[in-house]
């Protein structure tokens, strides 16, 4: 596979006009308390902006109003957007909204269903409505899907939905939800689940309440990113509701959720380089016994790890986006998995060393690290736990090695197989001395 390291100067110039439009327009936005309709209020003439420049919805392709960028591009774009948690909603790239995107696309191309695009889709591209993504379960272990429990079965022209979900981002404000429910109890464990739309105003969906996090530790339900509990009790929807295929479910959600853990990484990536900025500010303007903290060993060990991190995790999630732009996503599966927990570790490591150097006002709100603290550890959990992508990597390396008796690398048994093939050697030398 070859590489390279350069970005066309069209491409670059685009990622400038990005990165200024971050820095100067939306890092402002977030010294503000704005509520929800304030801050779209205030972010509709830099979406206008996005648009001008071409970057609106870029994971999308050009019939559905995307720019059809491929996922080296996509990454570059994520690393500017992700410096700001305020930005994704300015790029059209936010989740849980990007995400439902990419997966009504997905459907709608596999079964030619033209009336969900029409009805669902533009309208969430154009940010006229909100979605959610409802999938977890409080009862199951979000990281092992096959335990699901929610159930959707057929009466006549609709489904009818049953059950208990959590941690559906924006689920309090959404406009309709996107659920995973078993339809098919009998098939194997990864044909059980299919996707339905469901209407957030249909009865009998019951917006519980906004969860309170380690992120957003005072959640008031009905709030941007909030995390929300729904009890689903005999909820109706037409039967053509359906996302795919019956029982397509899982294979969906990995369509979705391959190209999403690049764009969260590359996000997580610009968050760890605006903390590193910020680490190496405080280091050079810091005076403290005797000297400037950058003239601490300490620190700069912090310098060098979190730069070797940052450079690591960037070529390491190119190199999984470059690979799926050729490959598609179950050609990388494995990079993928591996720049969820790599980019997530590198995440919190920076902030963390980010934070020591600070010292109080670095715990305190006074600088943005403490939030972006807590936003780091949850990168751990969601979208699959590390520990699991961890066990699919290693599971997938360890396929490549066969059983040995004797270790391969045993060097008796090595040696005596270089007496064997260079034996004529051998005696030539005898027979010198």
């Amino acid at each position: 596979m070859t590489w390279e390291f350069e970005t066309d100067p069209g491409y670059q110039s685009k990622l400038d006009q990005a990165r200024e439009l971050v820095v100067e327009e939306i890092y402002p936005l977030e010294t503000l308390d704005l509520d929800y309709d304030t801050y779209l209020e205030a972010v509709r003439p830099l979406q206008a902006r996005v648009k001008e420049m071409g970057l609106w919805a870029a994971h999308l392709p050009p019939e559905l109003g995307g720019m059809g960028y491929g996922q080296v591009h996509l990454g570059l774009l994520n690393e500017i957007v992700g410096r700001s948690y305020l930005a994704p909603v300015a790029f059209g790239n936010n989740a849980p909204d990007s995400g439902n995107a990419e997966l009504i696309a997905i459907a709608t191309e596999q079964t030619g269903r033209v009336d969900q695009r029409e009805r669902w889709l533009h309208p969430l591209l154009e940010g006229k409505l909100r979605s959610g993504f409802s999938m977890t379960e409080p009862e199951n272990a979000g990281s092992d899907p096959t335990l699901l429990e929610a159930t959707a079965v057929r009466d006549g022209d609709e489904w009818v939905i049953n059950g208990h979900k959590w941690f559906t981002t924006n689920g309090s404000i959404a406009d309709f939800l996107i659920v995973m429910c078993v339809t098919n109890p009998d098939a194997g464990p990864y044909n059980r689940c299919s996707m339905i739309i469901v209407p957030a105003d249909t009865p009998g969906v019951d917006i519980v309440r906004d969860v309170s996090t380690m992120e957003h530790p005072h959640a008031v339900t009905g709030s941007f990113w909030g995390h929300t509990e729904i009890v689903y009790t005999d909820v109706r929807v037409p039967a053509t509701n359906l996302l795919g295929k019956e029982g397509d479910g899982f294979k969906l959600a990995q369509g979705r959720l391959g190209p999403g853990r690049i764009h969260h990484a590359m996000r997580w990536l610009g968050q760890a380089q605006r903390a590193f900025d910020m680490l190496c500010e405080r280091a050079v303007s810091r005076y403290s016994h005797g000297s400037y903290l950058s003239d601490k060993q300490m620190v700069q060990d912090f310098v060098a790890q979190s730069m070797a991190e940052i450079t690591s995790t960037r070529l390491l999630t190119l190199y999984a986006a470059r690979k799926m732009d050729l490959e598609g996503p179950s050609g990388a599966r494995m990079e993928i998995a591996m720049i969820k927990y790599h980019g997530a570790a590198t995440l919190f490591n920076v902030v963390d060393r980010a934070i020591q150097v600070h010292g109080g006002l670095g715990f305190s709100s006074d600088m943005p690290l403490e939030m972006m603290y807590r936003a780091a550890r949850a990168a751990r959990i969601y979208d699959g736990a590390d520990e699991v992508h961890k066990v699919s990597v290693a599971r997938r390396v360890l396929r490549r090695y066969q059983p040995a008796e004797v270790p391969s690398e045993y060097i008796p048994v090595r040696r005596e197989a270089a007496r064997a093939k260079f034996a004529h050697l051998l005696v030539e030398a005898s027979a010198d001395d």
